[in-house]
């Protein structure tokens, strides 16, 4: 019995190619159109930048307020604050005046039960950003093509350690309903989406301290592949509470020489650094294809040029001796850039005021940048001095640092870098002052705890 035709043919396109080839995607573009910030220095971009470079600094002693321990008793806050051996730390300030952040306008409310502190920062920054690029859609075509990549690198510790004290007393009958929207990292992309009707990509990178720089990345590869035309994107992080700062006090991860001078706590690529100082925060950028930011007349700050990603594939928080993961990561962001390292004016550095990975680093910059580096025509900094590490923020506000650097011409110092690093000499050294300077390309670094590197690359407005 002869077969079915449809059966023939099935069988025929089977045994050639059932399905075309997908359509080509065509690389598109990414610039900057807005910013947004919540930093220990000011609550707001303007007065952030303008402390940053002046040489201000946003470090404090750590007090038992600080903690977030309202659910314990006195003698248990005394105690666990004295347990602490790091008592510096980098603190958002709140308040009601210019730059500070205003608790009662992003915590009052009964819509904001269900929002932990490292939301309310990201709502913030993002607010921020989103007025400065003038990007407001009410179209529902533009909302579908509007997307949001905000990440953290811890969530919401203090919600989880008021809930393990309520098992702890037997009541966890009184455990909020809002629990786990509390600490769910990607609740602050969640709702920034939903507070401006963002229908594109929701997205949200759990990459330790390389978690802003990567949530930039990945949501210029989605402008990049089409999936939308404009992204929220960045990183945020409100981890100043009794739990994370203790997790590493254990580690040994954070300073303890300097708590009765905390704004000489966080140096940089110092002699006399011995840890990182803990901060808090956010940094909100808003990425555009380029055409469509031309043709609504959008101002732009910079453009996208280059991310590179990498793994040490070493150790569970300390580089490779020879800096390959860092070293991956910034030749992967020069290679999909077409721009030569020779080019870039100025490096943001990761340095987080740890003894060896600021060594790490800076040898792994003199490797890629070579001559340009050794030459003094490269200007190096880590802004961590002045906001000590925002963790899963911290690529994401430096990127942010790096972008005003191209747009204003102005490369920001290093604070407390009074004895530099043996690893640095004559013209290869970070900068101690602020300095004024054409600046075409910049380069942002950012690593993160299980050997996850990211770099990030920026050249000026095209």
């Amino acid at each position: 019995m002869a077969a079915p035709a449809w059966r023939k043919l099935f069988t025929r396109r089977m045994s050639s190619s059932f399905f075309d080839p997908p359509p080509p995607v065509r690389s598109r573009r990414v610039v900057v159109t807005g910013l947004g910030m919540v930093t220990p220095l000011a609550c707001g971009v303007e007065t952030t930048w303008k402390r940053l470079i002046e040489g201000d600094c946003g470090i404090r002693a750590l007090t038992p307020q600080d903690l977030k321990m309202n659910g314990f008793d006195t003698e248990t806050q005394s105690y666990t604050y004295d347990q602490l051996t790091s008592k510096v730390a980098a603190i958002v300030p709140c308040g009601t005046n210019p730059g500070e952040f205003n608790e009662d306008l992003w915590f009052s409310s009964k819509e904001h039960r269900s929002m932990a502190r490292f939301i309310g920062y990201a709502l913030c920054a993002a607010e921020e950003a989103l007025k400065d690029a003038n990007w407001m859609p009410t179209e529902p075509d533009q909302k579908e093509r509007t997307g949001v990549s905000v990440g953290g690198g811890t969530g919401s510790i203090s919600d989880i350690l008021d809930a393990a004290q309520l098992i702890c007393e037997k009541r966890l009958r009184r455990l909020s309903p809002f629990f786990i929207p509390r600490i769910l990292i990607n609740m602050a992309s969640g709702h920034i989406s939903m507070k401006y009707g963002f229908q594109g990509p929701n997205h949200a990178a759990v990459t330790a301290c390389a978690t802003g720089a990567h949530s930039l990345g990945d949501a210029t590869r989605m402008i990049q592949f089409g999936d939308s035309d404009v992204m929220v994107a960045g990183g945020t992080e409100s981890s100043i509470d009794a739990l994370s700062i203790a997790g590493f006090c254990r580690s040994r991860a954070l300073t303890t020489k300097y708590n009765s001078s905390p704004q000489e706590s966080s140096r940089p690529f110092d002699c006399g650094r011995d840890g990182f100082v803990i901060g808090e925060g956010s940094g909100i950028l808003v990425l555009e294809e380029l055409e469509h930011a031309k043709n609504r007349g959008a101002k732009i700050y910079a453009e996208i040029r280059g991310y590179g990603m990498s793994g040490d594939a070493h150790h569970i928080t300390q580089p490779h001796a020879d800096g390959r993961g860092a070293i991956l990561a910034m030749t992967s962001a020069f290679k999909q850039s077409g721009i030569h390292p020779k080019q870039v004016d100025y490096v943001n550095a990761h340095a987080t005021s740890t003894p060896l990975g600021d060594a790490i680093e800076a040898n792994a910059i003199k490797h890629i940048f070579s001559d340009h580096a050794t030459s003094g025509a490269l200007a190096l900094s880590s802004t961590k001095g002045a906001i000590g590490h925002l963790l899963g923020a911290a690529g994401a506000v430096e990127a942010i640092f790096s972008v005003l650097a191209i747009h204003h011409g102005i490369a920001p110092l290093t604070l407390n870098l009074s004895k530099p690093d043996p690893v640095f000499n004559d013209a290869f050294m970070p900068l101690t002052a602020s300095r004024e300077m054409p600046i075409r390309a910049a380069l942002s670094n950012s690593f993160g705890f299980g050997g996850t590197n990211a770099s990030l690359l920026f050249t000026s407005a095209p």
